[in-house]
């Protein structure tokens, strides 16, 4: 057996609310070399961030960003550039698309970490060795970064927060389409017009329809130039999904990409529900209750973790205002269950057979044995919440798929 985690300053923080703290550390002051953005979505023992590089000196055709903690954060893993760190010096070097900045441009890349005490914020960012406060160089400069091999993308991911009734600057792009390999299904929305989705998807309003939407976005997309927007409202009958079932298969993992505007409520809502034909033919619903991620089972309310102020700490939050990697996997076989979002797996959300007080004990105080049939994206509030979401780059496959 596994043994029980002991999270006990985590425990406190959810227990008052499901605490998120959001940071915004303002762009370095300088012309010499660039300004950062550096955009944080905390809780109580770990944080995401999303950082905005703008190289304002001359173009170059690769990159390292470097900074040094105040703290003792420690990343354990990152998107969209190769990320190294010793002790608390960190560099950030491009990846092979996105290492072109011409005066002026920027890119975006994040990163997730763990940290205890004080979050302190960087304030020594340099751009390949050089100060982006005009502060004399580092005497050690940061290492060379690999030749890119195409150009960056259009343009990068707002750095600051939107309104929900507003979409995000067009074309938040943070890469090239990933190809489907083989034994792999997956939808990235671009042969789909903008408005109402068509083809394999179909938008659903389970039990009654209210002021849920459901629309093709060609102004926003993690990849090429669309994705699939629900505005979510308030309310039970204010749910809307979009239905696919036909991507699913026999798959026991799935991937997909998701933006919102708005944290997750104290109250229990619904993103992603799976039809299991073999448990009456009710929704297995990934979604969100106390401010943090969860599974729920609709036949009987089962909630993975469990809702104690100890479980809620072992999940994790939804960053707002950026694109996260989330990837499931539900086996049919023995009705285990894993969760990882942008790359790292949420222990709260791990159910391995094993009952553990907490996490899956309830969960498993009944044989589980999934089929799952569809796949529904999209927004369901039983109580409070409304939200503003974007889904791309959707995949399902037999093995896991990764971000």
């Amino acid at each position: 057996m596994r043994p029980r985690p002991l999270l006990a300053a985590a425990a406190v923080a959810v227990a008052s609310g499901g605490i998120i703290v959001g940071l915004h550390v303002p762009a370095a002051q300088a012309a010499t070399a660039c300004t950062v953005d550096f955009t944080v979505n905390q809780w109580a023992t770990g944080f995401t961030t999303d950082v905005k590089l703008t190289n304002t000196g001359p173009a170059v055709t690769s990159w390292a960003l470097t900074w040094t903690f105040g703290g003792n954060q420690t990343i354990s893993n990152g998107w969209n550039a190769q990320i190294t760190q010793s002790g608390a010096k960190v560099t950030a070097s491009n990846v092979s698309w996105n290492g072109s900045l011409n005066t002026g441009a920027a890119t975006s890349f994040g990163f997730q970490a763990t940290y205890s005490g004080t979050n302190a914020k960087p304030t020594d960012f340099a751009l390949n060795g050089v100060s982006c406060a005009g502060d004399v160089p580092p005497s050690s400069p940061p290492p060379s970064s690999p030749a890119p091999s195409s150009p960056a993308p259009s343009s990068p991911a707002p750095s600051s927060p939107a309104p929900s009734s507003a979409s995000p600057s067009p074309s938040t792009s943070t890469g090239p389409a990933p190809a489907c390999g083989t034994g792999i299904r997956c939808d990235g929305f671009e042969t789909q017009a903008a408005g109402t989705p068509t083809g394999d998807w179909t938008v659903t309003y389970p039990d009654c329809q209210g002021a849920g939407t459901a629309t093709v976005d060609k102004a926003v997309a993690h990849s090429g130039s669309t994705s699939l927007r629900i505005n979510g409202a308030t309310g039970y009958c204010n749910h809307v999904f979009v239905r696919n079932a036909a991507i699913l298969g026999d798959a026991t993992y799935v991937r997909y990409w998701v933006r919102h505007t708005t944290a997750l409520p104290t109250s229990h809502i619904t993103m992603v529900a799976l039809r299991d034909t073999n448990d009456g033919n009710r929704d297995l619903r990934l979604g969100g209750q106390n401010g943090a991620l969860q599974w729920n089972r609709a036949s009987d309310d089962a909630t993975l973790p469990e809702q104690s102020p100890a479980g809620v700490a072992l999940s994790r939050p939804l960053p707002v205002d950026t694109w996260n990697c989330v990837e499931f996997k539900v086996n049919g076989t023995d009705g285990t269950m894993e969760t990882w979002l942008n790359g790292t797996s949420v222990p709260g959300l791990l159910q391995d057979g094993v009952a553990t007080h907490d996490i899956d004990g309830q969960w498993l105080n009944r044989t589980y044995r999934p089929k799952l049939t569809d796949l529904k994206l999209g927004w369901e509030s039983y109580g409070e919440g409304a939200d503003t979401l974007w889904y791309d780059d959707v995949a399902a496959g037999s093995s896991r798929i990764g971000c």
